[in-house]
């Protein structure tokens, strides 16, 4: 975590920030951070748009300041931003800080295993408000998480054709998460674990032979220009930690009717934020298609052996959790979210899939006010 705080130190530093204030007469200003640029769906949605919902569902009375980008926070360092309340809330990704969050990134080894964005991040959030032993991990961090986000299943994008295994030897890839390096060592390729906002310059200067993300990257981050060659071979999503993480100080002090705000901003926002999602990287492909770029579908032995892997992490998920996160009880944790997965796989299949306003209309019943009047007062 050092080098989060020196990022932080810097932040603080180079930036004069506003700070939070509320009273029965003012309204209450705060900090918002998202490190994808403005026009990423977790971004865009899930931060621009979202705070024009807070701000118009609270009359006007909470006041967001956006950042977006790494102008504020680099990706490692929103975690320690939340808790030092540099920010009041902040999208954090769990799998740069493991130590920190081993409940979370060990529910993220499942991710390999999944290719449905809307029925995971729907089940990530209900699962991460409700399970005692991932509820305790948020307090002992001192933050309130209010939900999930979800990427689309992540594909190869590469300087060079990879359709087989043996295209796919020797290759340096950038990945995200145990899971996806372990299988990429056992099919002869090399794991770089670097942020996403890296993979244009690694790819440019060719210390990274491809990377692994969603596909709408090859247009949102101009990855197109770097990496011509696209296999659409699905490699899990992720979900690990908030897209909304809050400040507990923050959460504590604002009101009932402002804490409800935020929650149905969040059920708009996570709901509008992963249809769209899935909208972008569909018009990204063919965009970058019209670019003159390249899309395979995987190899026969390319896609068998991400399907025989699938097998092998499930199986050892429970071991996994246990001795490399330290979960006491891997068995409740993991089980706990598969059910509440399968959950989700019946109630989404009632729902029209692109209904924005029917799906946030859902979040809400079956989530958010379902929540104790005290969630997150710690």
């Amino acid at each position: 975590m050092n080098f989060a705080r020196n990022t932080l130190t810097l932040a603080v530093a180079a930036l004069a920030l506003p700070v939070y204030a509320t009273s029965a007469q003012a309204s209450t200003s705060f900090i918002a951070n998202s490190f994808y640029d403005q026009q990423h769906p977790f971004s865009r949605y899930g931060y621009i748009e979202w705070a024009e919902t807070v701000e118009e569902l609270s009359n006007g009375d909470l006041q967001p300041e956006v950042y977006t980008g790494t102008v504020l926070l680099a990706p490692r360092a929103n975690l320690q931003g939340i808790q030092d309340n540099v920010v009041q809330v902040a999208h954090h990704a769990a799998i740069y800080t493991p130590s920190e969050m081993p409940v979370a990134n060990a529910v993220q080894e499942l991710g390999f295993n999944y290719s449905d964005p809307l029925i995971a991040a729907l089940a990530v959030t209900d699962f991460s408000v409700n399970n005692p032993t991932q509820l305790a991990e948020w307090e002992e961090l001192n933050i309130v998480y209010l939900g999930a986000y979800t990427t689309p299943p992540y594909v190869l994008m590469c300087r060079e054709p990879v359709r087989t295994l043996d295209e796919l030897r020797g290759k340096r890839i950038r990945t995200a998460g145990s899971t996806v390096s372990a299988w990429v060592e056992e099919a002869g390729g090399t794991p770089v674990n670097v942020p996403s906002s890296e993979m244009y310059s690694g790819l440019d200067r060719g210390s990274l032979d491809c990377a692994t993300n969603a596909v709408n990257d090859l247009v949102d981050r101009s990855l197109w220009e770097v990496a011509e060659h696209t296999t659409l071979l699905p490699t899990g999503m992720y979900w690990s930690g908030p897209q909304w993480g809050f400040n507990s100080g923050f959460w504590n002090s604002l009101s009932d009717e402002h804490r409800d705000v935020f929650k149905e901003a969040s059920a708009k926002a996570m709901t509008r934020m992963i249809v769209q999602y899935l909208g972008a990287a569909d018009a990204a492909m063919e965009e970058a298609k019209e670019q003159g770029n390249n899309i395979y579908e995987p190899g026969d032995d390319l896609m068998a052996s991400v399907e025989s892997f699938r097998d092998e992490a499930l199986a050892n998920v429970y071991d996994k959790a246990r001795d490399e996160y330290g979960v006491e009880d891997p068995d409740a944790l993991i089980d706990g979210f598969l059910a509440t997965y399968e959950k989700w796989e019946d109630l989404i299949s009632n729902v029209d899939r692109e209904d924005e306003e029917a799906l946030a209309e859902l979040v809400m019943e079956e989530i958010y006010n379902k929540l104790p009047e005290d969630y997150g007062i710690y």
